[in-house]
């Protein structure tokens, strides 16, 4: 019994040793390779750049008043739509203590004199229709009441002005009014009722009342990279996508690039402007994110290939060509290639469209 049990574990180990032996062979033996076959097309290849950039207006206008003073009403919102001269809001004017009391002496003083002329009058008249005095001296008389009874207007009217900030002559132009200076939309109220504001001068820019803007007249305000700026030209078109608008494609013509870098982040960048060309069906919003491809080059009509076909060596690049199907024999070939967008390359010689190229292995 122990004999067999000996016999069987020798069998055992033999087996091993055989199964082992005949494993690492099959693994030494060289495995056959075999390749995909990429055949050269005709097509077109672009190379472009992607810049980011938003929507805005061409031009934001801001409304300011024209008197400081308190808010007292406002008749617009944003998102409306107004003409230039409508009237967006009025001012309620706080007037200096200063102002106040020496438009209120102007006042006092001119009926004064309204008085003392108004009594020369009359006694000139008498003494005019008694033959007592030239005309002369009665029309002197009535031309000085007249200037005290303009004199008397002007000043009650200057304080008008000072008080309420409204003329009685011109109520309607007051300064109190802030009005539209273009035709647009409104794009935002920064201010509301109660707000105090301040008229613009040379130490102070002025509180905004409104930002309007004509959105049928919007651009595409970006950046480029340094390194491609050089590339870009006035007039080239580009194709903006739009971030909220994922179905519209606006086109765009480049009308404007910065002649000055700005630093950002270590990299030097140009601002770019380009014309929107908008779908009156399309609503686009002020300040929406977008990205604008620009192409740079391209070629129409040429021999591409995958770039992931092509060996790089220095400034020579190859392909293997296929010499014979039967046993995927491939040979070493020189090409001179041209544009490339990263997927496909152009093929200027080296090989024809009916060249087989080696592609990937296949697994």
């Amino acid at each position: 019994m122990k004999r067999f049990f000996r016999i069987f574990i020798w069998i055992i180990v033999a087996a091993a040793f055989i199964g082992t032996f005949v494993f690492l062979y099959k693994n030494s033996q060289p495995k056959e390779v075999t390749y995909q076959t990429v055949s050269p097309e005709t097509g077109t290849i672009e190379r472009s750049t992607v810049l980011t950039g938003k929507i805005e207006p061409r031009d934001e206008i801001d409304i300011k008043p024209q008197i400081s003073g308190i808010i007292s009403e406002i008749l617009v919102e944003a998102g409306q739509n107004v003409k230039e001269g409508d009237v967006i809001a009025r001012i309620k004017v706080i007037p200096e203590a200063s102002q106040l009391s020496s438009a209120q002496t102007r006042v006092d003083a001119a009926k004064i004199a309204l008085d003392d002329a108004g009594n020369k009058y009359e006694r000139a008249k008498t003494l005019y229709e008694r033959k007592l005095i030239s005309r002369e001296e009665y029309e002197t008389a009535a031309t000085t009441y007249n200037r005290a009874v303009s004199d008397l207007e002007g000043a009650e009217d200057a304080l008008d002005i000072v008080r309420n900030g409204v003329s009685r002559f011109n109520a309607s132009e007051s300064n109190t009014m802030v009005r539209a200076t273009v035709d647009g939309l409104i794009l935002d109220v920064p201010v509301k009722v109660g707000s105090s504001v301040i008229q613009a001068n040379t130490l102070n820019d002025g509180t905004t009342i409104a930002t309007i803007a004509d959105m049928s007249n919007l651009i595409f305000k970006g950046n480029v990279d340094e390194t491609e700026v050089g590339q870009l030209s006035v007039g080239m078109p580009m194709t903006i996508s739009v971030g909220a608008i994922p179905d519209t494609e606006p086109h765009a013509v480049i009308e404007y690039i910065s002649p000055k870098g700005n630093e950002s982040s270590g990299a030097n960048t140009f601002e770019l402007k380009a014309a929107l060309e908008v779908d009156p069906d399309v609503t686009l919003r002020a300040g929406y994110s977008a990205n604008a491809t620009v192409v740079l080059s391209s070629a129409k009509d040429v021999l591409t290939i995958p770039e992931s076909v092509v060996e790089f060596s220095g400034d020579s690049t190859f392909v293997y060509c296929q010499v014979d199907s039967a046993t995927q024999k491939y040979e070493r070939t020189a090409i001179t290639t041209g544009l490339g967008d990263g997927v496909n390359i152009e093929v200027k010689s080296g090989i024809d469209k009916n060249s087989r190229l080696r592609g990937a292995e296949n697994k």
